[in-house]
């Protein structure tokens, strides 16, 4: 994919308050700097992350074999977390009164939400190098939103690897699970895998963001992040209360998998939820979207070149 030469680059973008090239009034003023001002911005970084994607896609696809190998490697070491499931359930016969099949749909539904978003936003967690070596001023001179440029950079296919296997458990846990089926449960659970999704993908959002000021905080996302996904496979009732508490009020990732599929599932909800909770996390991720984009904007207006 071509890029803008630096001609184009000096024209698309001035000086700005921070010392580094913040958008002008020119055709990529508002994706640069200010990439969650409207929805033309929006669409246009969708675009180029289609885009760059893309052209990721086609340089992996050149080495097909290397692919397949590294997409089995990356299937087989996602799956053992699923592994220590299986030899957990060939000891008891139940956890926390949650059966096999109730703990794969755990499962497989944060780890498909998951894969999704370390698929389409992991490579987000690099942000703190950008910040350190000064990379990321040469994303800034591109007429390109930078978030788009930052999460398609060498986008890894690899990654359906977790996709792949997570939905394979999901689709086998619906087959075992015995549940009273309605029509509201049925689309409770591509809506819940969708939701999930944007909010483990809001929370690397925001996770970029705040390396910006702490370079090395890509451990402190993958906490909240990778932490959070091993943390929704296994049922609430298992952990401390204050635990779940936290996860349902603090930082709401209990919206990702367990309050709608404890719902599916014919359970309480948890940490003292009504049972209509079941149905808002569409407007969590609406809501963690919200903050993380407030927060990619704060930190873009606040970066400081390297003057590298």
């Amino acid at each position: 994919m071509a890029e803008p030469g630096a001609g184009a680059g000096v024209t698309a973008v001035g000086q700005g308050p921070s010392g580094v090239g913040e958008p002008g009034a020119g055709s990529g003023a508002g994706a640069t700097g200010r990439g969650w001002s409207g929805v033309g911005e929006l669409g246009a970084g969708l675009r180029a992350y289609g885009l760059i994607a893309a052209m990721w896609v086609r340089s992996t696809m050149t080495y097909r074999v290397s692919f397949a190998l590294t997409l089995v490697s990356n299937f087989v070491a996602t799956g053992f977390d699923f592994v220590v499931i299986l030899l957990m359930f060939g000891q008891v016969r139940g956890l926390g009164g949650f059966s096999f099949a109730e703990v794969a749909f755990l499962y497989g539904t944060t780890s498909t939400a998951f894969g999704l978003a370390d698929l389409s936003l992991g490579q987000l967690q690099r942000m703190g190098r950008r910040v350190r070596d000064g990379t990321l001023d040469t994303l800034l001179v591109r007429p390109v939103p930078v978030l788009a440029q930052v999460a398609a950079d060498r986008f890894a296919l690899r990654r359906l690897g977790r996709v792949t296997q997570g939905l394979l458990v999901l689709v086998w846990s619906l087959v075992l699970l015995d549940v009273a089926w309605t029509p509201l449960k049925v689309a409770l659970v591509p809506v819940m895998v969708v939701s999930g999704w944007l909010i483990f993908a809001a929370l690397m959002v925001a996770g970029a963001a705040f390396q910006f000021w702490a370079q090395d905080g890509s451990e402190v996302t993958s906490a909240f992040t990778y932490g959070g996904n091993t943390l929704l496979q296994y049922p609430p009732v298992i952990f401390a209360q204050d635990l779940v508490r936290g996860v349902v009020y603090m930082v709401p990732l209990a919206f990702v998998n367990w309050v709608p599929a404890l719902y599916v599932l014919g359970r309480e909800a948890p940490a003292g939820l009504p049972a209509w909770a079941a149905f808002v996390s569409p407007l969590v991720a609406a809501v963690f979207w919200a903050g993380a984009g407030l927060a990619w904007r704060v930190g873009i207006r606040s970066y400081r070149s390297t003057g590298s």
